[in-house]
């Protein structure tokens, strides 16, 4: 392979080059994922930990697939979800909300007996979170290929993964199957590794990663989180070797800093983040993601997708409610002309 050409694109900037991509267009099939849904449940005061009474607020939808998926549907894409919840008010209200947003809530399972998959968060004075979750024992664990699963994965044209979904039992063997039926039909898939890097140097967990990226067509690290996939020690070789493996996009989420692409049809574009109050920041990233994959298999370039996810990401913490803050794609337009960017860098 080549060196990744060094020309530099600013987001918002409409290059003359091809936009042809190795990531499905829309028209194959929904985008579709497989993980928890849960509901969230905050702290409205700062502090550390919940050893004590405390006010709190919510609940509000969640799960980080759940987020994503409910992303790509307001941008205007197609989108499903395998997962499942309990049989209680907070899987109600989960399946509601995806549904109102336009998610096929088709392969969501109702599980009797167990409770819909939670996570209790609070933030502590330097801005860090503590979390109580019980996701592994909770309906959520319980996310399997059922036929309905099946169904909506046989018609989807692209799957996306989270790598925390692997800690979860059974939910590895239904991504695995997902991304092999997709594959097969010409799909594609996306893969945000949000992995440990103990566990991607681990034995198992190495492999887990490996496997993910020989087939990955669009990979959305955050940070370090690209040096773990790559195992190297710099961006630069981190990028050759992802590149090298055959991966067609990758997209770093640099947080305060923006966000780059890389790839081999259109080089490094950098996108300069939108300045923004934060109250929440869950569910940045999985918006930021969903934008980004939305516009791509749309048509849009890299530039312009860039420009929407983290417009998407911006938006989404300046709201309290991991899903609250999920944006149409009108809102977007609205946020980036309103920042002075449209059309711009």
């Amino acid at each position: 392979m080549g060196v990744i050409r060094q020309r530099r694109v600013r987001c918002g900037e409409e290059a003359a080059l091809t936009r042809t991509s190795e990531l499905a267009p829309e028209n194959l099939g929904p985008t579709v994922t497989v993980g928890e849904i849960l509901v969230e449940i905050m702290a409205t005061s700062v502090g550390a930990g919940f050893l004590a009474p405390q006010p709190l607020v919510g609940p509000f939808p969640s799960g980080a697939p759940a987020i994503f998926t409910d992303q790509v549907a307001r941008f205007g894409g197609a989108a499903g979800i395998v997962a499942a919840v309990g049989e209680d008010d907070f899987g109600v209200l989960n399946v509601a909300r995806l549904r109102a947003d336009g998610v096929d809530v088709s392969a969501i399972s109702i599980v009797p007996g167990k409770p819909t998959g939670s996570a209790f968060v609070r933030y502590r004075p330097d801005g860090a979170r503590d979390f109580v979750f019980n996701i592994t024992h909770s309906a959520a664990g319980e996310a399997r290929m059922t036929a309905a699963a099946r169904a909506l994965v046989a018609k989807a044209g692209h799957v996306h993964v989270m790598g925390s979904a692997f800690a979860i039992p059974g939910i590895a063997a239904a991504l695995i199957e997902a991304v092999a039926t997709v594959k097969a039909r010409g799909g594609s898939v996306s893969f945000d590794p949000n992995i440990r890097k103990e566990l991607a140097r681990a034995g198992e967990g190495r492999k887990l990663v490996d496997n993910m990226l020989a087939v990955t067509d669009l990979l959305l690290p955050s940070g370090d989180e690209l040096l773990v996939a790559a195992d190297e020690a710099t961006e630069g070789a981190a990028v050759e070797r992802l590149l090298g493996l055959g991966i067609g996009e990758i997209v770093l989420k640099r947080g305060s800093a923006g966000s780059s692409h890389f790839s081999r049809q259109f080089g490094r574009v950098d996108c300069p983040a939108f300045a923004v109050e934060e109250i929440d920041p869950t569910g940045a990233g999985d918006c930021f993601g969903a934008a980004y994959l939305t516009a791509r298999r749309a048509g849009l370039p890299p530039a312009r997708a860039l420009l929407y996810a983290n417009a998407a990401g911006a938006r989404t913490v300046t709201r309290q409610g991991p899903m609250e803050g999920v944006s149409s794609r009108r809102e977007l337009d609205a946020f980036i002309a309103a920042a002075g960017r449209e059309g711009g860098e």
